[in-house]
C-alpha cells in the first residue's frame, strides 16, 4: 500500500507477514504436512512446522475517509467447514513492523490496530498452523473453498458472517501487502497462516497462506 508517497516494506518475523513503517507512512499448495510436523502462523523458531512465530498503524488502511469505528470488537471466530472455534487475541505489531503472532497455539488473533470486522476495509485475523507438538488453530485453513463461511462473534453479542472468495499462497519474500492490508471499498476479511516448506536454517516457513472473504451478513 502506498501512503504519503512511500511504499511499505514487507517483513516476515515469526512467520506472519507484517508491514514495516516506511519513512513517511506504512502500507499496510505444497504445504509439507509430513507426519510429526505441523505449521504455525508465527511461532517459536525451533518448532517443527511452526514458523516462529507502539508503532504507527494508520497505514494499514487508507486514512482518507475511514468508517466510524464501532464500539464492538471481535472476540471469537468460527469456521464450520474446518472445525475452527476459537477466541480471539488482540494482536499488535512488533518493533520492526511485523504482525505479532497469537500467544496461544490454539487461538487466533485479530490485528487490533486495523479494521474492525464488518467495517469498510480489510480486517485481519491470523493464527498458528501448528505447534512444536501438534496441529494448531489454522492447520486446516488450506481446505477452505469459495462459499465457505467465517463467522466473527463481536463483543456486543452480534455475529458478522463472511463468505470465502479465494485463497492465495505467497512467498514471504513477495507478500502481497497491498492486497492484504490496502484499502478496500467493502467490508472484507483476511485469514493468514504459514504455508510452504519449513526452513530449518531460519526456523520459519517459506510462504504464507491468505484467505480472502467478503461480508455477507451482519
Amino acid at each position: 500500500m502506498v501512503v504519503a508517497g512511500a511504499v511499505a516494506a514487507v517483513l516476515v518475523v515469526g512467520g506472519i507477514a507484517g508491514v514495516a513503517v516506511a519513512a513517511t507512512g506504512a502500507g499496510g499448495a505444497a504445504t509439507g504436512r509430513a507426519a510429526g510436523t505441523s505449521a504455525s502462523a508465527s511461532t517459536d523458531p525451533g518448532a517443527a512446522r511452526n514458523g516462529s512465530g507502539g508503532s504507527d498503524t494508520s497505514g494499514f488502511q487508507d486514512p482518507a475517509a475511514p468508517a466510524a469505528r464501532s464500539n464492538a470488537t471481535p472476540v471469537r471466530v468460527e469456521i464450520p467447514a474446518i472445525g475452527v472455534s476459537s477466541g480471539l487475541e488482540d494482536l499488535g505489531r512488533g518493533p520492526a513492523g511485523e504482525l505479532d503472532p497469537p500467544k496461544d497455539w490454539d487461538s487466533a488473533g485479530w490485528f487490533s490496530g486495523g479494521i474492525v470486522p464488518g467495517q469498510v476495509g480489510p480486517a485481519v485475523i491470523a493464527g498458528h498452523v501448528d505447534s512444536p507438538t501438534s496441529a494448531a488453530v489454522f492447520y486446516r485453513l488450506d481446505e477452505l473453498v469459495p462459499g465457505d463461511q467465517v463467522q466473527v462473534g463481536m463483543s456486543d453479542g452480534t455475529t458478522r458472517t463472511f463468505t470465502v472468495e479465494r485463497s492465495e499462497r505467497a512467498a514471504k519474500s513477495a507478500f502481497p501487502t497491498s492486497d492484504v492490508y490496502g484499502s478496500a471499498p467493502t467490508p472484507q476479511l483476511r485469514l493468514i497462516t504459514c504455508d510452504g516448506t519449513f526452513d530449518t536454517a531460519t526456523g520459519h516457513y517459506t510462504d504464507n497462506l491468505i484467505v480472502f472473504a467478503d461480508l455477507s451478513s451482519g
